[in-house]
Order: structure tokens, then C-alpha cells, then sequence
């Protein structure tokens, strides 16, 4: 077999498919946020990010910058192991207690990104519970797909935040079943957002566990930043409850906030977290600071939430087919994996723009989109300077068509 040539015949696939991924190499300037170093093969260039899952600036906060630096003064780089042997410092001890508080619940558990801690924690539960079944929604993060798999147990999959179909399929289970309902908050590609509520009443009804991933909804929603459950005020019927420092706290890891006896049994028991060094002490230092400055501060959410709206209005002003939906992610629909690439080309290339395509297998085949990401820095210049570049390639080209191609090398 020639090892090599599989390799290159895989490879060769995604380009003739059109959704070969290009990585940008940027560098971020702190403090000009949302400003970058564009490094590209002809040079560099500035470019504006309107990509980033840094939704509230919050990695470029006095505060978090400060405390990331007295960590790493302190104590120095690494932790020195896992969390078992030698890697709980009093750091990690201080942000799952705030964690935990955020969320109201009476523990929290620690990972190195929220995609470990969905397939860590939904693939142990199932060895917890031998005989569970977990219901998901059909537009779940592949982290909760992968965790959901890895556990080997049944499943069954419900039409997305379709709550008639939901109920279909928990009533044809035994009612004393082991059962988990396994959802999102807000889905990141469509931005649609779930009724949390409506869910956990049907997880009362049928004796479930309801898992609610938060990742896109925790700093940005609530009064204090602990999501859309807390927004709504059922956060106390959410059993477990995943989320990221990475968004909206602007650091990097992940977590899961459930009972004390349910994140007990998850940090004996999870592969993925048992045997994997713990985060960096000015990391988990940069976390706790960031979270707890949003919990008393709602400037930075309402910033957002304006922003994101501003952008929606001008831009679906402008034709730009922004998918509608009610959170704070703006969607811009292309529908081909060519096109889409074709697209922010031409706004990196010609405008400085920088806005990543999002083709398959992260969305489905024919929803190729912009997903567009504004922050509270970004000004109303940087929204004319978007809209501007949008408007004139879609009027030049409408709905991405191959004369992008042509736009983008003049």
C-alpha cells in the first residue's frame, strides 16, 4: 500500500469538493482588538476579524491580562501533571467553585476544552447508567455527537428543538428507563436558540436527565453571564450544564457544572479527564477573573447584543441573505462550499475583511455560510467598512457566483 498516495487521494477530494480548508495566519495586536496581522504567501496585510468566537473581547480585558500575568509570576508556566498527580493547583480550585456558582449548581468539573468535557462526560454517563438512551437533537455539536458515540449506548435522535417529536420518542421508552435529553442553547451556525424550558418539563414528565451544552450562551446571556437557562430562570431544572472558557470568557478550556455526586463520578471515571494535564495555572487564572468581572458587569452583554443587532439590520438592508434567528450569531447564506471560499477571498484579499467559509461537515451540504461574529469593539466604522464590502461584491456577483473568483484577483 502506498501510505502517501491515500493521503493525497483523501486530500485531493476536499479540493475538488471545494471545502479544502486554508488556515489564516493572523496576530492579534492587544489592545486594537478587533484588528490582526494578516501573514499571507504575497506579505502582510491589517485585517479586521469578524470571525471570532472571542464574542465579548474579553481576552484583550485589563483585568484578565493582569491576572494571567500575576499567575504566571507566581507559581510559573505549566501545572506539572494531571489533576490526580500534581496538577490541581489552588487556581483550578478557586474557577470550578466559581463556576459552579455561576451556574448555581454544587460542583463543577474542569477540562481542557468543552469538546472533551461533551465527550468525556456523555460517553461516561453511559457507562454510569448501562441501560440509558440518550435523546439528542439532530443539530448537537460534534463534540456531544462524539461523546454521544464513543459511549456506545442507544440513542435516538429528535428533529431540531422539535419538542412534539421529542415527546414521541421519550413516551415509546419504559418510563423507569435510564434517560438523558441532550441539547444546546444556542446553535452556533443557525444561531437558533431552545426552549430550554419546554424541554426540561418533558424531561419531568418522562424521568430524564437533561445535559444543556452553553458553550455560545455563557458570559453573553443572563444577568450574570450563566447562560440562556439563567436568562430564562430554569437553570436550577438543568442537570448537567457544559461550557467553555474559550467564547465568551475569552481564555481557553472547558466544563461541566451538575451535583457534587455527579461531577464526582465524572472525574473518577472519565478517561478524558483523568489522564490528561490539567490547564495551565495563568490560563485558569485569566478564567476566574474573567468570569467574575461578568458577573458584575453587563456593559460588555448589552454592547453585544447591540452590535449584533446593528449588523443584522444594516446588512439584510443592504439583500444580504442574513439567516434571521434571535441570538447574537449573523449568518450569511451562500450555499456553495466554492462560492462561500470565493467570497471571503475576496473580502480578506480586496477589503481586509476576515471572515471564515463554513462549509460541510461543519454545516450541511447546500448551507455553506459567512458565519459573521460581532463583538462590542467592533465600531460603526467597522460595520459601514462590512457592509460596504459585502454589498458591493454580492451586487457584482449575487449569491456568490464564480465571477469572485475574477473580483478577487483584480
Amino acid at each position: 500500500m502506498s501510505y502517501e498516495a491515500r493521503f493525497c487521494s483523501h486530500l485531493g477530494q476536499l479540493h475538488k469538493e471545494g471545502r479544502y480548508r486554508v488556515f489564516a495566519d493572523i496576530k492579534r495586536r492587544k489592545g486594537a482588538y478587533p484588528l490582526a496581522r494578516n501573514f499571507h504567501p504575497g506579505g502582510e496585510r491589517d485585517v479586521t476579524v469578524w470571525c471570532s468566537n472571542d464574542y465579548l473581547g474579553m481576552s484583550q480585558h485589563p483585568v484578565v491580562i493582569t491576572a494571567m500575568h500575576r499567575a504566571l509570576d507566581e507559581v510559573g508556566a505549566g501545572s506539572g501533571g494531571t489533576r490526580n498527580i500534581s496538577g490541581t493547583t489552588h487556581f483550578h480550585v478557586e474557577l470550578e467553585e466559581e463556576i459552579a456558582d455561576l451556574h448555581g449548581k454544587e460542583a463543577a468539573l474542569l477540562f481542557t476544552s468543552a469538546y472533551v468535557a461533551n465527550d468525556a462526560t456523555l460517553s461516561t454517563l453511559q457507562q454510569l447508567f448501562q441501560d440509558v438512551v440518550i435523546f439528542s437533537d439532530e443539530k448537537n455539536h460534534a463534540s456531544m455527537i462524539a461523546g454521544i458515540r464513543n459511549g456506545r449506548g442507544e440513542k435516538r435522535i429528535f428533529r431540531h428543538n422539535d419538542m412534539a417529536d421529542l415527546e414521541r420518542l421519550l413516551a415509546a421508552e419504559p418510563l423507569g428507563r435510564a434517560k438523558i435529553i441532550a441539547f444546546e442553547s444556542v446553535y452556533s451556525m443557525d444561531g437558533h436558540i431552545s426552549p430550554v424550558a419546554k424541554i426540561c418539563d418533558l424531561a419531568e414528565k418522562y424521568g430524564a436527565l437533561t445535559y444543556l451544552d452553553e458553550v455560545h450562551a455563557v458570559g453573553m446571556y443572563g444577568p450574570r453571564g450563566g447562560g440562556i437557562a439563567e436568562r430564562e430562570g430554569v437553570m436550577d431544572r438543568v442537570d448537567i450544564i457544559n461550557g467553555t472558557l474559550a467564547k465568551g470568557f475569552g481564555v481557553m478550556g472547558g466544563y461541566i457544572a451538575a451535583s457534587r455526586s455527579c461531577c464526582d463520578a465524572i472525574r473518577s471515571y472519565a478517561p478524558g479527564f483523568i489522564f490528561t494535564t490539567s490547564l495551565a495555572p495563568a490560563i485558569a487564572a485569566g478564567a476566574l477573573a474573567s468570569i467574575r468581572h461578568l458577573k458584575n458587569s453587563s456593559l460588555e452583554r448589552r454592547r453585544h447584543q447591540e452590535r449584533a443587532a446593528v449588523v443584522k439590520k444594516r446588512l439584510s438592508a443592504a439583500g444580504i441573505p442574513v439567516l434571521a434567528n434571535p441570538s447574537h450569531i449573523v449568518p450569511v447564506h451562500v450555499g456553495n462550499p466554492v462560492h462561500c471560499k470565493a467570497v471571503t477571498d475576496a473580502l480578506m484579499d480586496i477589503h481586509g475583511i476576515y471572515a471564515q467559509p463554513i462549509n460541510y461537515p461543519t454545516v450541511a451540504r447546500g448551507s455553506e455560510r459567512i458565519r459573521l461574529t460581532p463583538t462590542p469593539v467592533h465600531t460603526d466604522g467597522h460595520v459601514d467598512r462590512l457592509v460596504s464590502a459585502m454589498t458591493d461584491l454580492w451586487r457584482a456577483c449575487p449569491l456568490g457566483q464564480e465571477q469572485f473568483h475574477l473580483k478577487a484577483a483584480e
